[in-house]
């Protein structure tokens, strides 16, 4: 047998064993656990103390390409009538008109336009969010996703962290008093941080 040919024969099986599994990597399909998902807010009250709430009912799809992270993309919705902040009496205000207007806009909305690799473990996830019924471009900072691991039920699952920050003038959140000192009662800046546990879909 020509030992050339064993020799090509060779390289040619080690580039296959290099290169198949590259070409076969796939996009991921996830959905977010809203049980084990949250959006958490704060911002300045009276620029002397930060008031902090969150919502659940975090809902939505996730398509993560790992090889290719540019490939991936998220699309979320978030119930505003989740709203908490551990004072009954302001959720309530926060539910009418001149904030969240839960009657007209139930939920708000995000759709990724692109995602773009970092840094290993560290993402930019720019997209449109939607709050009611205005859409503006925000940018996301994402630390994950985690390892894999299988919870009780056998499930596959991730985690991510994001966060951004948003002017709630943008989205039409114009509450805006005048203390007597001449400052504002609310900042128009807000953080928001997101903890999401994704669920693999099955194929």
């Amino acid at each position: 047998m020509d030992p050339n040919r064993l020799t090509t024969s060779g390289i040619l099986l080690a580039l296959t064993a290099i290169l198949v599994p590259g070409l076969c990597a796939q996009p991921v399909s996830w959905r977010i656990d809203p049980l084990h998902s949250s959006a958490q807010f704060s911002v300045r009250h009276m620029m002397i103390s930060t008031v902090r709430g969150q919502f659940g009912g975090v809902k939505g799809a996730v398509v993560y390409d790992a090889k290719n992270p540019a490939g991936s993309s998220v699309e979320a919705t978030i119930d505003c009538t989740t709203i908490n902040t551990g004072e009954p009496k302001r959720d309530s205000d926060l539910k009418t008109a001149e904030f969240f207007d839960v009657k007209r806009y139930p939920v708000m909305t995000f759709k990724s336009k692109t995602v773009t690799a970092l840094s290993p473990g560290k993402l930019k996830v720019t997209g449109d969010l939607t709050i009611n019924a205005i859409t503006r471009e925000v940018i996301l900072d994402l630390d994950g996703p985690t390892a894999p691991i299988r919870d009780t039920q056998h499930r596959e699952k991730i985690g991510v962290s994001a966060v951004t920050k948003v002017s709630r003038k943008e989205f039409g959140i114009l509450y805006n008093p005048i203390m007597e000192t001449g400052g504002v009662a609310v900042s128009d800046e807000v953080s928001i941080v997101l903890e999401i546990e994704l669920i693999k879909n099955q194929n």
